[in-house]
């Protein structure tokens, strides 16, 4: 008996969906939607910053005739005020000052308490992790008064370390929340095998995690860094003394002070911006790399 061996016929087969193919073509060229509103996006972030730079190389005279033209002339002698006036170099200096120990507290702090909530297991564990994440829940605005009261109690008025430590204690939550997961995805056979090696945990985390670490301690430094150089309220309530005061302080008392010179105040808030701007744009790639494992983890 032969056996009859069944054959598909042409209009037997599965024909592909046409959605499917619309929704894989969106995907693979773009969706014009999507790309007309980043673009909205982009311009709206970056028009304020194109017109500042570009108003500090006119004159008053130019932007009150036409506040939305291009500098004609370009006129250089703002940008050349601001950098060589030395209080402009103060209030950098003290800014690159507090940012930078605020950075440093947050990545070392950051990273030894989000060690043990991510490689240790013990009782209360996510209800300890629980208590950084209500931290986020809790910006530094509202504990803005009380704040002001023990770092006077503590005399660190007009001092770096009144803004730089408050400032790392409220970016501490972002930070363990970002390497937490960081942390936890990296291998945990990496971990048994320097422990048969004979390193222990301590070692584990000189040697081996915080090299491994690197993109999410950047990505957390960088955020700490921009958010402590653009602080505003903090320090004007504790750096009284115009000697200790940082640059957006000085922008402000700046533009009191040449209230007229709208071109001068563009000028001196473009140079003020200008660096975290650079270091953000500089380290963008790492910070991505360190989302990226967080997410993931």
């Amino acid at each position: 008996m032969t056996a009859v061996v069944p054959v598909s016929r042409p209009e037997e087969s599965v024909a592909p969906d046409p959605q499917r193919r619309r929704r894989s073509t969106a995907f693979a060229g773009g969706n014009p939607l999507v790309y007309g509103i980043a673009l909205v996006v982009v311009a709206a972030t970056l028009a304020p910053v194109v017109y500042a730079v570009l108003g500090g190389f006119r004159s008053n005279a130019q932007l009150a005739s036409d506040p939305v033209s291009l500098p004609d002339p370009w006129v250089l002698s703002n940008y050349t005020n601001v950098i060589t006036s030395s209080s402009f170099w103060r209030f950098a200096l003290n800014s690159t000052i507090v940012s930078l120990i605020t950075t440093a507290v947050v990545v070392v702090f950051g990273i030894m308490a989000a060690y043990p909530l991510a490689r240790y297991t013990f009782k209360g564990r996510e209800s300890l992790f629980l208590v950084f994440v209500l931290g986020l829940l809790f910006p530094l605005t509202v504990a803005i008064i009380p704040l002001f009261l023990m770092v006077r109690d503590l005399g660190l008025t007009n001092s770096v370390w009144g803004v730089a430590l408050p400032q790392a204690a409220f970016a501490l939550p972002m930070t363990v929340v970002i390497l937490r997961p960081f942390l936890m995805a990296l291998p945990k056979e990496l971990e048994e095998a320097a422990l048969l090696d004979g390193a222990s945990r301590i070692g584990f985390f000189w040697r081996i995690l915080l090299p491994l670490s690197g993109p999410g301690m950047v990505t957390v430094g960088v955020l700490a860094f921009v958010a402590s150089w653009n602080a505003y309220l903090l320090p004007l309530l504790v750096l009284n003394d115009p000697a200790s005061q940082t640059l957006p302080l000085g922008v402000a008392g700046f533009s009191t002070e040449h209230a007229q010179d709208t071109a001068g105040v563009l000028a001196f808030t473009s140079l003020a911006m200008i660096p975290a701007l650079v270091f953000f744009l500089t380290a963008q790639k790492r910070i991505v790399n360190g989302l990226q494992g967080a997410v993931k983890g």
